[in-house]
């Protein structure tokens, strides 16, 4: 009734679905508003359609399992399905479903345990399976799956859902969602969610109101089975609001009453409705016996759905007969109905019934009554009490007055370990906390743990604030590490410490929060030459390295770890430490030991058909290669490094692959791919700082100046977001918003620019890779605002650099050296570095940055002016606008053509000395003329041995002299010394 509207665009959703054109539909009102019977009158047409229908169900109590919507769905869907069918539709995700769905391995034996990733890792790759499962499932028959009362679901379901939502496009899957808006704050996790999938394509949102006038007078005319007097139908409409669940009770109350008649009533009937909701669901129930109340409300404090097995005990001075009367009772009124899908099993036919119960008892009783379900639960179970920790753990908490703390913290241990086995990382850090504060441990200090119970819960709580906090706010996480870390060696419990230790912490780079002080102490608790002290110091020279900037001390300790691996013969370890001392080298700029250890670190792990290890060593090598030019090899890396990240299904190292390979084709000036490469890689992680800052620069580049800001505010906010300091997001802004001042002659931001660059580069422990990206920001600002007096001292930095593209792929280091070189007025210099730059970039194929590398060149020789620059500029501006209007590089091409109508206006200069010998050739050959050496000659100019030997060859050649003293000669014969 009144829901055609509602019904077309639901209908519609569903037709997209079955054509392969995924979509999320959300049914939004108050309660009783008809968004679960409007659902359900959908899933019936579906079904008629063929569509197979999967129901989750919210429930507000606490104690459900993580993702219980989702079990509850794929449970039942499990259940139907043949072992060949389900290894099909799964693939390698069955092992990942089975960690929270553990009977599946019932189902599919021989499944194996997934690879241990970091918490992030880890749950994106469940995430991942159950996509992949529902998408491929719909492929065989179309799927839909009702989520219903999401305003009561768990924060990893809220996740799943994001996840899926992103993914289900291309899909024949339709997700019916409802919730009620007016429990929604904006703290409320469903907001956060809504929020994100608001933006999503296959989003639809249908906000449901009260029935109309006509449609209540319908409603009730059907649901009475007599045409209702229209005072009453007003009445009615007046107080309900068109509320479809409040005029059912109403009526339902009336014709118990035998209120209902034919005769009209007027405008004031004397019939006095209800003013609640409560009001008339209570009235409702007092027409039930009294031990059928007593009954429901030790029901509604089990909960929504609840078990026979465990009600009877609960009604201790009722036998079994008894009970089931009162059962059938309430399911003559509807007030209870039967799950169809199990045995003995009940749910309150509404949520506003349970709630209503609820409300009528006392605190006192509720918390007496849920000691008697906890210890009624404890009996049911039996052994198997672990894998209901978290209904145990809730009934416990609210009968802590009654029962105590050790249970409740017992219970909420189990709970919480369960939640971090199936990466419910928020619902496991509320069990640690409830059972820390339980005991009165404080969740925020320095000291260590009392007790082994409270260190194992800190330990807990450590894990999944790690996993739940971003990097920047990862120092609590750290301290409560730290504090169970400090018990068990205190205790001298080598086995934990060393366990908490090697916890895999995800490095802050350049931001130390003190775990490798931990990592130290473990070494002094393990045999110095054992496999524990291996890959301990493996990790502490990975932290050194990264977190603290030491580089030395990372070196020792990684020798040390490598010592061990050779002398145990043990592979593992050696694979794994070469993988992180390969991506410490390239932090400090050891191009040629990151990619040899990289390359080591490859043959070892497919030796071994380790995956992480190669991936991971694959993207070290693919960026040494690429930073030096090597792009064939560089592709073959990155290529092979996807693939191995899509088998993984990691959603770092995959977007870290979707990176390398968008930047590679970047650099190729093949930016559709880089565009599909970068999507993708955004698609997986929105908060990538690593491809926003790319995407970013890759729009300037093309001109699409609107799209590239949205790029950098993106970036921009995630540095906001991040203290100041030495980290990833304030290195690449520091280089990033320089490098687009420069392709859009838009100096805009500057100032931010250099409040990142100095935030970097005040830190004693940023590595040298961040510290490096901070400088050529500032270097390319020196260019900009045409600053002489710190070009030197810039150019001086950036020299070591030469011969690779730095930060980012944002500028080859010779181009960058022509460019300081003349900012400091040195065009000579500035012209070497510049040739360079040409055949970096040509050996390379680096064709975007050689039409950058050819202008800028142009532009120093139309400055120079000397015989012969103005040919050679305008042949260089040829070539700059040849590649640049081929690639459709808007901005540059707009260079061009400036530079060339500069030349071509420009007049030719005389030449200042004979043999076209430039300024900087005679400085040279007059020192030559002296009998300076290459070394004394560039001490004494300020330039590089190479710079000098390139002149000298330029000097031998227009003097046609063969050899130094010849060219002493011609400078004497002709006047210049």
């Amino acid at each position: 009734m009144g829901r055609q509207r509602e019904m077309g665009e639901l209908k519609a959703a569903l037709d997209d679905a079955l054509s392969g054109q995924g979509r999320l539909a959300m049914l939004v009102g108050e309660p009783g508003i008809g968004k679960t019977r409007t659902a359900q009158e959908l899933a019936s047409y579906a079904e008629t359609l063929g569509v197979q229908v999967l129901w989750g169900r919210c429930y507000e109590e606490e104690g459900a399992p993580p993702y219980w919507p989702w079990l509850q769905s794929l449970r039942f869907y499990i259940q139907q399905q043949t072992p060949e069918l389900l290894l099909t539709e799964m693939g390698p995700g069955a092992a990942d479903i089975a960690e929270i769905l553990p009977e599946l391995r019932e189902k599919l034996t021989g499944l194996e345990t997934p690879p241990v990733l970091e918490p992030e890792q880890a749950r994106f790759r469940l995430f991942d399976s159950i996509t992949t499962f529902l998408k491929n499932a719909a492929q065989s028959q179309p799927l839909m799956l009702v989520l219903d009362d999401l305003h009561w679901a768990d924060k990893p379901s809220l996740l799943l859902l994001q996840f899926l939502t992103r993914e289900m496009g291309g899909s024949r899957l339709l997700v019916v969602g409802t919730y009620r808006d007016v429990e929604l704050s904006r703290q409320h996790p469903l907001s956060e969610t809504l929020a994100h999938l608001s933006r999503e394509p296959v989003f639809r949102r249908e906000v449901m109101g009260g029935l109309s006038r006509k449609d209540t007078g319908d409603f009730v005319e059907v649901a009475a089975g007599l045409r209702p007097p229209p005072g009453l139908v007003e009445g009615i409409y007046l107080q309900t609001e068109g509320n479809p669940f409040f005029i059912g009770e109403i009526i339902r109350l009336l014709a118990q009453q035998g209120e209902l008649t034919e005769v009209d009533i007027g405008e004031s009937p004397t019939i006095r409705i209800p003013e609640g909701v409560r009001e008339v669901i209570g009235q409702r129930l007092n027409r039930l016996s009294e031990q059928c109340n007593r009954t429901l409300v030790t029901a509604a404090v089990i909960g929504r759905e609840f078990d026979f097995r465990l009600l009877s005990p609960l009604m201790d001075d009722l036998d079994e007969a008894s009970l089931l009367g009162l059962v059938e009772e309430a399911l003559d009124s509807h007030v209870l109905e039967e799950l169809p899908e199990s045995r003995e099993r009940y749910q309150f036919s509404h949520a506003l019934i349970q709630e209503t119960l609820l409300g009528e008892v006392s605190s006192s009783r509720r918390t007496r009554l849920h000691a008697r379900i906890a210890e009624a639960l404890e009996e049911i179970y039996g052994a198997d009490t672990e894998a209901h920790a978290a209904e145990l753990a809730h009934h416990f908490v609210e009968a802590e007055t009654v029962l105590g703390t050790d249970k409740l913290v017992h219970y909420s241990l189990l709970a919480g370990e369960r939640a971090l086995a199936t990466y419910a990382w928020e619902e496991a850090q509320a069990h640690f906390e409830c059972a820390l504060l339980a005991k009165g441990v404080p969740l925020s200090s320095q000291d260590p743990a009392k007790d082994i119970e409270a260190a194992t819960l800190l330990f807990g709580l450590a894990r999944a604030q790690l996993a739940t906090t971003e990097r920047h706010e990862m120092l609590q996480a750290a301290d409560t590490l730290s504090r169970a870390f400090n018990y068990y060696a205190d205790a001298g419990d080598v086995e934990r410490t060393v366990e908490v230790a090697e916890y895999p912490y995800p490095p802050s780079f350049g931001l130390s929060h003190g775990v490798t002080r931990l990592i130290a102490r473990a070494l002094e608790l393990v045999p110095a030459e054992s496999n524990q002290a291996g890959r301990l110091l493996s990790r502490y020279g990975y932290l050194l390295g990264l977190e603290e900037g030491d580089y030395v001390g990372a070196q020792d300790a990684f020798a040390g770890a490598l010592s061990i691996a050779e002398r145990e013969n043990d592979t593992i370890l050696e694979m794994g430490t070469l993988a992180n001392a390969a991506q410490v080298d390239r932090q400090h700029h050891n191009r040629p030991e990151a990619l040899r250890k990289s390359l080591r670190a490859i043959e070892l792990a497919r030796q071994h058909n380790d995956l992480f290890v190669e991936v991971a060593a694959r993207h070290e090598a693919a960026i040494v290669l690429r930073e030096t030019g090597e792009l064939e090899q560089a592709r073959r890396h990155a290529l092979v490094e996807l693939e191995g990240a899509e088998r993984l299904r990691d959603r770092f190292w995959l977007s870290s692959a979707l990176n390398q390979n968008a930047m590679l084709c970047f650099l190729m000036g093949d930016w559709p791919a880089a565009r599909d490469f970068s999507d993708r890689g955004l698609k997986v992680e929105p908060g990538d700082s690593r491809a926003l800052s790319n995407r970013a620069v890759l729009e300037y580049q093309v001109g699409d100046f609107n799209q590239g800001s949205v790029y950098l505010e993106r970036l921009l906010e995630i540095m906001r977001r991040t203290p100041p300091g030495p980290t990833a997001p304030y290195a690449r802004s520091a280089l990033v918003i320089p490098a687009i001042a420069r392709i859009s002659s838009m100096a805009e931001r500057s100032d931010v620019a250099e409040e990142a660059a100095q935030a970097v580069l005040s830190s004693s422990s940023a590595t040298p890779l961040h510290t490096g990206w901070a400088r050529v920001g500032l270097a390319l600002m020196t260019v900009l605002r045409v600053d002489a007096a710190t070009a030197w001292e810039q150019y001086t930095t950036m020299e070591p650099q030469r011969g690779a593209m730095l930060g980012l792929t944002v500028i080859a280091s010779d181009r960058l050296l022509g460019l300081l070189a003349q900012t400091m007025g040195n065009l000579d210099q500035a012209m070497s570095d510049f040739e360079d730059a040409l055949a970096f970039c040509r050996r390379a194929n680096y064709r975007p940055e050689l039409a950058w590398a050819c202008c800028d060149y142009a532009d120093c020789l139309i400055q120079r002016n000397e015989p012969g620059d103005r040919e050679k500029a305008v042949s260089l501006l040829d070539e700059s606008l040849s590649i640049s209007t081929e690639l459709g590089m808007i901005p540059l091409m707009e260079r061009v053509a400036a530079l060339q109508e500069r030349a071509a206006s420009q007049p030719v200069g005389a030449p200042l000395f004979p043999d076209r010998l430039t300024q900087r050739e005679v400085e040279v050959l007059q020192l030559i003329a002296a009998g300076k050496t290459d070394r004394e000659i560039a001490d004494e100019l300020f330039i590089s041995v190479r710079t000098v030997g390139y002149h000298v060859g330029n000097i031998l050649n227009k003097t046609t002299s063969s050899n130094r003293t010849e060219a002493a000669t011609y400078a004497s014969r002709n006047g210049l010394v």
